[in-house]
């Protein structure tokens, strides 16, 4: 990281420039017990060597995917990421400062999220699909937000157990605009504006839609359905039936990074095309009939005046769509389909291994990749001590239950060490 040194004649004026006369007024409302004035475990006093030590001695204490067995998904999924799609990236026309950003300017780049769009549109059934969001759970927030506008509603229904990141950040959007949101009852009413679906959903039950279809109709609701595996897509059939379909693409070309940045999704209807948020880029020709693209659809408030804006999201997650669509151009229909079948088949096989067990049960009747098991001990100290052996295990939830995922890089192997790791354990 660079260096950016500060002085004490620049902290002054910066402080004289803002009327404040010092830094514990600048940060006056601020609450008392939030603030700190040295971090824990660090040192006050190092020189730049032995901080370096220090700091990456920390750092070696994580365990990263590649190092051992993981089963670890939660809407974070350990894929692998060809070393092209890296390689493409990174290309000087790609990786640059503004040129992702403000796509308006750049041919390539418009094309390319053109291209994700298309691939995004096919995967979901949906008739359009924006230039990406900033992840699954802002998404899902932005489609409950598009389906009150479109309703003049203010309720939003869950129909499945949803990711709890996702309802915490959906939580953030609506608690302060009267909205009203509850639990998973799926009662729905005419101040109903959308039911949210999602599935695979957070414990890995599959789920249809048939169903919430017919009931979305019937009280004039939008149908939203989400996932945060968009792999899944390439085995379960399009939610066609969805008004509003989005998620999180992480799974195709973008790494886990600790969490970010990844790449949201977001598909619907033609007919609500106005109110989806964020951008859409658009296919045409120039004067000379050649092949052109062309920023279609902006609505956000950069391009238009704030109070007509349909969102305040301000851009697009640029590189990470490019990511997936290089990844996804490198597979092909027939790859995606077959990277799909592979992960569910090494799914089946750790639950088969799992639930031979003793003091464990599979709950799941229908998965993908990702399935929740019962255990017989407190969930969150087992997965700690799976830790301690080197095996990350799952997430935990609840008492009892640790959610636990298989992708095409899980082997035979990892399952092996799983089993017999979680047996002791148990014991």
């Amino acid at each position: 990281m660079r260096y950016l040194p500060l002085t004490a004649q620049n902290r002054k004026e910066m402080l004289q420039q803002i009327g404040a006369k010092s830094v514990d007024e600048l940060f006056k409302d601020v609450p008392a017990a939030a603030v700190r004035k040295e971090l824990p475990n660090l040192p006050l006093h190092m020189g730049e060597l032995e901080i370096e030590r220090k700091l990456s001695g920390y750092a070696n204490q994580n365990q990263a995917a590649s190092q051992g067995p993981f089963f670890l998904g939660a809407g974070c999924y350990f894929h692998h990421v060809p070393s092209t799609v890296d390689y493409i990236i990174q290309r000087s026309e790609f990786l640059t400062a503004y040129t992702p950003y403000q796509p308006e300017i750049a041919q390539g780049t418009l094309q390319y999220l053109f291209e994700y769009q298309s691939f995004i549109a096919l995967l979901t059934g949906q008739e359009v699909a924006n230039a990406s969001l900033y992840d699954g759970a802002t998404a899902m927030a932005e489609a409950a937000l598009m389906a009150m506008r479109i309703t003049k509603r203010n309720k939003v229904v869950y129909g499945s157990a949803i990711h709890p990141h996702y309802h915490e950040v959906l939580n953030s959007y609506l608690n302060n605009i009267g909205a009203e949101h509850g639990g998973h009852e799926g009662k729905l009413d005419d101040k109903t504006a959308c039911v949210i679906v999602q599935s695979p959903d957070f414990f890995g039950n599959v789920h249809t839609y048939a169903d919430w279809r017919k009931k979305c109709d019937e009280y004039g609701a939008l149908l939203v359905v989400v996932t945060n595996e968009i792999l899944s897509l390439g085995l379960l059939p399009a939610p066609v039936e969805a008004d509003i379909v989005c998620g999180e693409a992480q799974s195709i070309g973008v790494a886990m990074s600790f969490g970010g940045p990844h790449l949201g999704f977001f598909a619907c209807r033609e007919k609500f095309i106005r109110q989806m948020p964020g951008r859409l880029c658009g296919q045409t020709v120039d004067a000379d009939g050649k092949r052109g693209f062309v920023l279609t659809l902006s609505t956000r408030e950069q391009h238009i005046r704030r109070e007509k804006a349909t969102s305040n999201i301000c851009t697009n997650q640029g590189l990470c769509a490019l990511a997936f669509t290089v990844h996804m151009s490198l597979l092909g229909e027939d790859g995606f389909k077959q990277l799909a079948v592979l992960n569910h088949e090494k799914a089946c096989a750790l639950a088969d291994a799992l639930a031979k067990v003793k003091g464990v049960t599979v709950d799941n009747k229908t998965f993908f990749n990702e399935f929740t098991i019962t255990v017989s001990k407190d969930a969150a100290k087992t997965v700690q001590q799976l830790a301690d052996k080197g095996i990350i295990a799952g997430y935990p939830s609840g008492k009892d239950k640790i959610v636990v995922a298989a992708t095409e890089v899980t082997s035979d192997e990892d399952i092996a060490a799983f089993t017999k790791a979680l047996s002791e354990v148990l014991a």
